[in-house]
């Protein structure tokens, strides 16, 4: 299996985590019903701020948007929890694994976890090192 190299990869990832998690019975409603995401606005957004991530490209600034911001938002709404962020790494790292091997996947493996501690710290004053992946 090869690693991540480029931003179609990217995309392929967020491509297929979207498809799965907006119908999975724990999490799909937070994407469907509460911020009645259209993937074809978000897509390209959520690629720009994987990849900026990844690669150091800085595209996700062009947005000027914080993702912190962003999920507080939707926490106003609809409280995020814990198991919220535990099933979103467990369907990320799912996709990550299936499709990819190597630093770069290992690295969005890791971002992801530091990403989820801290939006739950940030939103839900959960202490970062409750989640473990």
């Amino acid at each position: 299996m090869r690693d991540v190299e480029n931003r179609e990869d990217i995309d392929l990832l967020m491509r297929e985590f979207y498809s799965r998690a907006m119908v999975d019975e724990r999490i799909g409603y937070l994407f469907t019903e509460v911020a009645h995401l259209d993937l074809d606005v978000h897509l390209p957004v959520i690629g720009d701020f994987w990849e900026s991530m990844l690669f150091r490209t800085g595209d996700y600034g062009r947005h000027g948007r914080n993702p912190l911001q962003v999920h507080m938002a939707l926490h106003m709404l609809e409280p995020l929890k814990r198991e919220h962020f535990d099933r979103w790494l467990e369907i990320f790292h799912a996709v990550i694994d299936e499709n990819f091997a190597g630093p770069y996947a290992e690295t969005l493996r890791e971002r992801s976890v530091f990403m989820a501690n801290r939006m739950l710290n940030f939103c839900a004053g959960v202490p970062a090192l409750e989640i473990r992946h």
